[in-house]
């Protein structure tokens, strides 16, 4: 019985990779034209919506989510949530409408497809180059300077260890915050680790949980307050996660 359910989850994963490319195959020439220049990238958020709703009910999983704040249209954000699963991108995409662009390791423009659009139109970081993450900065000034918001995942990375709750935050995203004063909008994804995590045979269709917060506003903030709007948003998001598994 074993066999015959892993077989149906490598079934399953499998065709996860094809929902990925599907939507980018059948939106292609809409893509291609949406990158041509910044400017039109708002188009291209669109279709990444469409893209990232596409694969989610295609993979029978089922948004669920509770506001405590609503963005306001027109304005920048930094968004941030935690990170356990491949499905994050997607889930973000498929939650705000505000046009974000999203701060990403450079390792995922290898993946097939996906990757020549996410070279073009996300913010790329080398972690172990002090020159790109100077990059960061530069490239996310000009994309707030376009009216888009930010989108950073602060544990920096998936953590190796599944038991982990909540990885340590980096410090990126608070510091490109109150650079920019723009406010901090905390996001917790209560369930992708348990609907598809990185452990290949694990993972099922079902609800997604999530919580938007209150924005954490950062006008008049300086660099001294950085650790401190960092452990705040850390706290949310633990504390949020904690409640969610005392509900299970």
């Amino acid at each position: 019985m074993r066999y015959f359910k892993n077989f149906l989850i490598l079934l399953w994963r499998i065709y996860f990779y094809i929902l990925i490319a599907l939507p980018i195959l059948l939106m292609l020439p809409f893509l291609l034209l949406s990158i041509c220049k910044e400017s039109w990238y708002p188009y291209f958020f669109v279709m990444a919506r469409i893209w990232a709703k596409v694969i989610l009910f295609g993979m029978g999983f089922y948004p669920k989510v509770v506001f405590h704040e609503a963005p306001e249209q027109g304005k920048s954000y930094m968004f941030i949530a935690n990170h356990t699963s491949m499905t994050d991108i997607m889930l973000m995409l498929s939650t705000i409408r505000n046009p974000f662009v999203f701060v990403g390791k450079k390792e995922l423009v290898n993946i097939p497809l996906f990757g020549f659009f996410y070279k073009r139109t996300c913010i790329l970081v080398d972690r172990n180059s002090s020159k790109s993450r100077g990059e960061v900065f530069k490239r996310a000034q000009s994309r707030l300077n376009q009216g888009l918001s930010i989108c950073i995942f602060p544990e920096g990375g998936v953590p190796d260890d599944e038991s982990v709750l909540l990885d340590e935050f980096k410090d990126g995203a608070f510091r490109l915050a109150i650079d920019h004063q723009i406010p901090i909008l905390p996001l917790t994804f209560a369930d992708n680790k348990k609907r598809f995590s990185y452990t290949f045979f694990s993972g099922s269709p079902g609800v997604m949980r999530v919580t938007v917060h209150r924005a954490l506003p950062t006008s008049g903030l300086t660099q001294d307050d950085k650790k401190a709007l960092k452990e705040q948003s850390f706290q949310i998001i633990e504390g949020e996660l904690k409640r969610y598994q005392a509900e299970n």
